[in-house]
Parts: structure tokens; sequence; C-alpha cells
């Protein structure tokens, strides 16, 4: 028997999700990441699990057979830094390298198996963000059109 996701979509709306970020800097800037999100991928976001705002979702089964219920795209604005996440990156080497390339011009960020993590929006061009979104969104569709 497959375990269940720990992580999947709940009734809390967004908004309430994000009027409780601490503290208020981080607030504001999730409502920017948010809007970023929303205007690039048209998608209107839900929560998944306690903290993380996801965009469009997807199923797949893993090689092992598992199968996989998830997020697109989506983020979590973390006491620490904002914890990005992008599928698309992880699910296609050519759009992995390819967001490698505009790394180099992203600013001060770190980075995890499908993670980007970014202390604060000062740190980073959100117009490289926003076409790390779009790629990554797009490879998303291709891979796993809805429908």
């Amino acid at each position: 028997m497959m375990a269940e996701p720990k992580t999947t979509i709940t009734d809390v709306a967004v908004e309430t999700f994000l009027a409780s970020v601490e503290p208020p800097a981080k607030r504001e800037e999730a409502r920017v990441i948010d809007a970023l999100f929303r205007r690039v991928t048209g998608a209107q976001p839900k929560m998944w699990g306690p903290s993380i705002i996801g965009y469009g979702e997807y199923r797949t089964t893993y090689e092992s057979g598992r199968d996989v219920h998830w997020m697109r795209a989506g983020f979590s604005p973390r006491k620490a830094k904002h914890s990005l996440y992008f599928m698309g990156g992880y699910c296609d080497p050519a759009t992995g390298s390819g967001r490698d390339d505009k790394l180099t011009r992203l600013g001060k960020y770190s980075t995890g198996k499908s993670c980007l993590y970014v202390n604060k929006l000062a740190d980073i061009d959100l117009a490289v963000l926003e076409d790390i979104i779009a790629a990554d969104w797009q490879t998303m569709n291709r891979l796993y059109p809805e429908g």
C-alpha cells in the first residue's frame, strides 16, 4: 500500500494564510511573489499543507510506482527565506540547465533539489524571477498537459 503524501491541498484561503505571515516585511514580499506567480501562470493559487501556496497541479507516476499529485509551481514564505518550488526544471533537464543560465543574472539565492531560496526580494532581479517562473510553467504544461 502506498503512503498518502503529507502535503495536500487544503481549504484554507490563500489570502488568510498571507495575512498571517510574519514578520510584516515577509508578508508584503509574499504578496508580491503571489501576484507575480498569478500573473505569469494565470492560475488561482491553492494552499498545499499549512504553508505552501501552489499554482496549478499535475499527476504522474514515478518509475518506482509511486503516484504523485503535486503543484506545478509554488512558494512558501518561510521566516528565514522564501522557498520557491519549480517542478519544470526538476522534471526536465533542458529546463533545469536553462534555469542555471538565468540564475547567473538573478542575484543572491541558494538552491535545493527543486527549490530556489531567496532571503529578501531586494536581493534579486524580479524580471529574471519572472522569466524563471514562465519557462518552468511552460515546461510543466508541455510535460503534463491539463485535461
